[in-house]
């Protein structure tokens, strides 16, 4: 087969491209010690499914717990129906609930946590005790699987609350009644816009110092906070703000290299979409940090970000298209579609620049495969 392709660019020309010679890593055998380390994973959807995706949620069950033992066997924690799964975007809570009780079956005591949000709320205005009521009611279901619950951003709560008061008596209520350990989950505008204003502050640094006020009121449950804005210095600035005890995940796909190698005050551990598709690269950087090798963990990580920018590029609420493209590319589904149809939210020129940068990082474990698995997507485009 050849292995070459016409890719478009974006300045509007077709231009041939060959993979690098670059090798994907192995990684190791064992999780990191240095950091804790979750991947947040995506779907698998039943392409076969004779529903219209926008109706109707239909998951390939064996392809999409196969994938969270890829990521387990990578030694990375799995996040559960998180964003990356499509939450608030296809994935209905009845599907939700159901992956999160088959993802608990599969676990055998490896690390995971699962998203606790409040989608189940039928649509229109909702109280904040209506709130508080739909995360008690999801936290019951992680609790019961055995996950380490993860209390989302809520778009209801975002569109009740007045001001800060809402949400530490929404917070106050839901964190009041667990033992812990919970993680609390800010998620910035750039990935939800219904989520702007979150915890009453349009200021990103007025919302973290909102945020670490809380953690401090409830420091005894909380093991840390997904921190979800895409910006490194704030975080930095907040994860020093939180109480001992209290961990910094960062969420930020644009800038985890430095925030996970941290800084003379501290580090940041993580809780990343971009972690889905590049968990043995991953894996084997943290193994080097682990060895006090962190110009090691710099060589193998570094190349992903300019992959993790395009994938995540605005509107970075589509990113999913990027993950489950790279996950087809690998081999771990059959098929690049996705709950909702959602794949037709990217450009075959954004695709192919994920293809690009992807080889470059060393990611594509097969180029030949990934390459068999372009050319049709490409031929659909109108591109031979």
């Amino acid at each position: 087969m050849n292995p070459s392709l016409t890719l478009p660019t974006r300045r509007g020309t077709l231009e041939p491209w060959t993979p690098s010679a670059a090798h994907s890593v192995t990684p190791p055998d064992r999780p990191a010690v240095s950091r804790l380390a979750y991947a947040a994973v995506h779907v698998v959807a039943d392409s076969l499914s004779p529903a219209d995706p926008r109706e109707f949620v239909s998951l390939d069950w064996d392809a999409t717990l196969a994938f969270r033992r890829h990521i387990w066997s990578c030694g990375l924690g799995v996040a559960e129906a998180m964003d990356t799964a499509q939450r608030g975007m296809g994935l209905d809570w009845p599907t939700a609930r159901e992956l999160i009780s088959r993802t608990g079956a599969e676990a055998d005591g490896r690390r995971w946590c699962a998203g606790v949000g409040t989608d189940q709320l039928p649509a229109g205005p909702a109280s904040v005790d209506a709130v508080v009521a739909a995360w008690q009611e999801q936290l019951e279901v992680v609790g019961a699987a055995g996950a380490v619950p993860v209390v989302m951003a809520s778009r209801a709560l975002a569109a009740a609350a007045t001001g800060p008061d809402d949400y530490h008596r929404a917070y106050g209520k839901v964190l009041a009644g667990v033992d812990g350990p919970v993680i609390l989950h800010w998620l910035g505008a750039q990935f939800d816009p219904a989520l702007a204003g979150y915890w009453g502050h349009q200021d990103v640094r007025a919302a973290g110092r909102e945020l670490a006020v809380l953690c401090r009121e409830h420091a005894r449950v909380l093991d840390g906070v997904k921190v979800s804005v895409l910006d490194a210095a704030m975080e930095a600035e907040f994860r020093r703000a939180l109480p001992a005890g209290v961990t910094c995940y960062t969420g930020d796909d644009f800038n985890f290299p430095e925030l996970i190698a941290g800084d003379e005050h501290g580090h940041s551990d993580a809780l990343l979409g971009i972690f889905d598709p590049i968990a043995s690269a991953a894996s084997a950087a943290l193994a080097r940090l682990d060895a006090g090798d962190v110009a090691g963990f710099r060589e193998l990580l570094d190349p992903t970000v300019a992959l993790a920018r395009e994938i995540f590029r605005a509107p970075t609420r589509h990113y999913k298209v990027g993950v489950v493209f790279l996950a087809y590319l690998a081999g771990h589904q059959n098929h690049f579609r996705m709950v909702g149809g959602l794949e037709s939210a990217r450009s075959i020129v954004h695709l192919a620049d994920v293809l690009r940068l992807a080889d470059a990082a060393g990611v594509l474990p097969d180029p030949d495969l990934a390459v068999a698995r372009t050319r049709p997507l490409l031929e659909a485009a109108g591109i031979r």
